[in-house]
């Protein structure tokens, strides 16, 4: 006798804005005077956290060291909340949803200047 199991809804995956703030770790490729960096990134996930958790892994494997992230939330979101999103944004958040991945768009290294 077998048990049926009912089907389990697939979510669709969505794009996050992140901001994850990095430490220096050895072979992470930021500047030599850098103290760290701040990397904006959009990733694909069914929540924010899946989102974050797969930024970390891949930053985390890129030799990076993940210590902060802040979430922006969904293009949905940002649009509610007021600032304009730019073309390029919108660019690399379907980049990073086609290819169910993690777009990393800006590093700023944290120097003595801006730390």
């Amino acid at each position: 006798m077998s048990e049926e199991r009912p089907e389990k809804t697939k979510r669709p995956q969505q794009v996050y804005t992140l901001v994850v703030e990095v430490g220096r770790h050895d072979g992470d490729g930021l500047p030599d005077n850098a103290t760290g960096a701040a990397l904006l990134c959009y990733a694909s996930g069914v929540d924010e956290a899946e989102a974050v958790r797969e930024t970390v892994a891949i930053l985390k494997q890129a030799d990076m060291a993940p210590l902060d992230v802040t979430g922006y939330g969904t293009l949905e979101d940002r649009l509610r909340d007021g600032p304009e999103v730019s073309d390029e944004e919108h660019e690399l958040m379907e980049r990073a949803l086609a290819e169910n991945s993690v777009v990393v768009a800006q590093v700023t290294p944290f120097t003595g200047d801006n730390a």
